[in-house]
C-alpha cells in the first residue's frame, strides 16, 4: 500500500497535527514539503488540493482532502485499532467527550494561545515585527481562564475526554509545543494537573519524534 501524502512543511502546526495522528496509528506516510516563502501554496497544482490555497493538504490514492481537523478524522477511522482508538466512536458518551473537548480546543484554548506563539516566534522572526507586548498580556489573560477549567477537568480525568488518550489530546500539541518554547511557558507551572497532562503526553514517541523537528524550527526561530 503506498503511503498517504502530506502537503506542507512539517513545522506547521496544522501539518503537525495531521503528522501526530499518523504517527500514533502507525500509519506509512510522505511529507511532501510546500514552499509557503515561494507561495507554492497558492499556486494551480497546490490549489488543485486546497482550493483555499492554505496547508495541509492530504491525499490517500483518489480521496484528497484539506482541513487539518477533517484530515486527522479520516486518518483516526481508517487506521482505527484495539490500540488506536482515538476517536472512541462505539460509545457514544465518549465519543461525545472527545467531539466535546476537540470542540473547546478550536474554538476557547487555540485562540486564546496561538497569538502568543505567533507575536513571540513568528512576527520577529518571518516578519520582522517586533513582539506586540499587549496582544501578548491580552492573550495570556485569556489563557489563564481556560486553563482554570482546564485544571479542573484533568484533576478528575488523566486525560481531557476521560481516562484514555484521545484526539481530544493529540489535536492541542503542535501549538502547545510551540507555546512551551516562548517565554511564557512557566505560566503551566501555576496548572499542575495541566502540565501533567501535557507531560504525559510529551512523553508519547510520536510527539518526540514531531517534537525534535519542530524544536529545530524553533531553535533557528522559525516555527
Amino acid at each position: 500500500m503506498a503511503p498517504v501524502k502530506v502537503f506542507g512543511p512539517a513545522r506547521s502546526t496544522n501539518v503537525a497535527r495531521v503528522l501526530v495522528c499518523l504517527e500514533e496509528v502507525g500509519a506509512e506516510y510522505e511529507v511532501v514539503n510546500i514552499n509557503l516563502q515561494a507561495k507554492e501554496h497558492k499556486g494551480p497544482e497546490h490549489l488543485a488540493r486546497n482550493p483555499f490555497g492554505q496547508i495541509p493538504a492530504f491525499q490517500d490514492g483518489d480521496v484528497v482532502l484539506f482541513e487539518s481537523r477533517a484530515i486527522c478524522k479520516y486518518v483516526l477511522r481508517k487506521y482505527k485499532s484495539a490500540e488506536a482508538d482515538l476517536l472512541r466512536e462505539g460509545n457514544l458518551r465518549e465519543a461525545a467527550m472527545v467531539d466535546v473537548w476537540t470542540e473547546v480546543e478550536a474554538h476557547q484554548y487555540n485562540p486564546a494561545l496561538s497569538p502568543v506563539v505567533y507575536e513571540c516566534l513568528i512576527a520577529p522572526a518571518m516578519r520582522g515585527v517586533p513582539t506586540n507586548q499587549k496582544v501578548v498580556d491580552e492573550s495570556l489573560g485569556k489563557l489563564r481562564k481556560v486553563l482554570e477549567v482546564y485544571e479542573a477537568r484533568l484533576a478528575t480525568s488523566k486525560y481531557l475526554a476521560g481516562d484514555f488518550l484521545s484526539f481530544a489530546d493529540l489535536n492541542h500539541f503542535p501549538h502547545t509545543f510551540y507555546f512551551m518554547v516562548t517565554p511564557h511557558a512557566p505560566l503551566l507551572d501555576s496548572y499542575p494537573h495541566v502540565k501533567a497532562w501535557w507531560e504525559r503526553l510529551m512523553a508519547r514517541p510520536s510527539m518526540k519524534k514531531l517534537g525534535a523537528t519542530m524544536a529545530a524550527a524553533a531553535g533557528a526561530n522559525k516555527p
